[in-house]
């Protein structure tokens, strides 16, 4: 609607509305953010037409955003899937998935080491509403083989899991499920598009924590379900009459973010693999999780199913000792961020057992591979040798305050 032709007619509270508000961002170079709930018809029988999806368009922002939709596109397109739908969350993604898909007797086969809040969804939810949840170690093929079966309605994983670093053989597992008519789904937050594409080996829907590696600066939270057709009609539904949708200035910060993710991700695991390699000699740890180790048991899985050699940017280990050890590890750290995010910039370190597994009982704990020593750190892009010398520095602080603690020990017998 142009105003200025009759700009002399109108009052001065009716010109600060209406005059410029018809804004070209067709030659923009960046993006335009899209800052709007609601959107502008041609007529009765357009707004008729777009709300009954008998034509393409906006309805409202619950539904569908432009900035949105820009970021579900590219999206989709790194991971070679039809389309995506966006959410407000990687949780609000999931919860999505399974409410349009499992009905009450339906069995899941859960990956037995996925991310804490997701194994707590399953649990204490849908477990209750009469669905049969099933958690296995999907790193063996053995474990699984005869957990799916013709009642087997989902089979959802992570590879790599979060934050024990298993791998789940995508190609197999999904030839297997589909045989049982079993939907394969695939959480890609921690390996991304650029190190592994888990619907050209077979899955069937893919899902993302927007706010971790693909936004890589930990800024915004969101999440994203990528499909066929008919699972982005069953996601953009749910969406549409729940409003569980992400922000147009959320998506615009990770549709933004995605121009580097390629860039980010060879960092991640660059520094990744310097940092486990160096674990691996500590005399101070026990075991270190990586994919991309030579000892890692799944290591001939890991170089076919991740693109370029890339295995992420998350490395987890067991600290000698016991829990005290591993939180006096944690707070001695100057340079590394103690956090419980993963995929920023910056080097994050947590405890799981105590923070995103916190929730899960010791049993539970013990089937997920969450151990008290269980130390997670989501490798940044600084340099590699400040984040060795800030690890290094840690672990030797501990060894001097077991001793100074052996000998205030001794000293407390000997005075006895």
């Amino acid at each position: 609607m142009t105003i200025s032709k009759s700009r002399r007619t109108l009052s001065l509270a009716t010109l600060a509305i209406r005059e410029g508000a018809a804004i070209d961002t067709s030659t923009v170079n960046c993006e335009p953010l899209a800052l709007t709930s609601s959107y502008v018809f041609e007529s009765a029988q357009d707004a008729e037409e777009k709300f009954a999806g008998r034509s393409i368009g906006h309805v409202y922002s619950r539904i569908s955003n432009p900035t949105v939709s820009a970021f579900e596109q590219r999206i989709a397109a790194l991971e070679n899937a039809y389309g995506g739908v966006a959410f407000s969350s990687g949780m609000a993604a999931i919860d999505s998935v399974l409410m349009a898909y499992l009905r009450p007797g339906d069995q899941v086969v859960v990956g037995g080491n996925v991310f804490g809040t997701t194994a707590f969804l399953f649990v204490n939810f849908y477990n209750t509403w009469g669905i049969s949840i099933d958690f296995v170690d999907l790193s063996q093929e053995k474990n699984w083989q005869n957990k799916i079966s013709d009642k087997t309605r989902l089979v959802f994983f992570e590879t790599p899991s979060n934050p024990n670093l298993r791998l789940t053989n995508i190609e197999r597992l999904s030839a297997k499920a589909h045989q049982h008519g079993a939907l394969v789904v695939v959480d890609n937050t921690s390996g991304t598009p650029i190190m592994t594409q888990p619907i050209g080996l077979g899955a069937d829907i893919v899902v993302h924590s927007a706010g971790k590696f693909l936004d890589g600066q930990g800024r915004v939270g969101g999440g994203v379900v990528l499909g066929d057709a008919s699972v982005c009609e069953q996601m953009r539904a749910i969406v549409r009459s729940k409003g569980n949708c992400i922000s147009p200035f959320n998506a615009w910060i990770v549709l933004k973010s995605l121009e580097t993710l390629d860039i980010r991700m060879r960092m991640h695991s660059e520094n990744a693999q310097k940092l486990a390699q160096y674990l691996t000699n500590s005399p101070y740890v026990d075991t270190v999780y990586y994919p991309g180790l030579n000892d890692h048991p799944q290591r001939d899985l890991a170089l076919k199913q991740h693109a370029n050699n890339l295995h992420g940017g998350i490395v987890s280990f067991e600290l000698k000792g016991d829990k005290a050890r591993a939180w006096r590890f944690i707070d001695r750290l100057e340079l590394i961020t103690n956090s419980t995010n993963i995929g920023d910039t910056k080097t994050l370190v947590t405890h799981p057992a105590s923070t995103t597994h916190g929730r899960l009982t010791s049993k539970q704990k013990n089937i997920f591979g969450i151990s008290d020593t269980l130390i997670r750190v989501s490798v940044g892009l600084e340099d590699s040798r400040d984040l060795l010398a800030d690890i290094e520095n840690a672990l030797v602080h501990l060894t001097q305050t077991d001793i100074t603690g052996q000998f205030k020990e001794l000293n407390h017998e000997q005075s006895a």
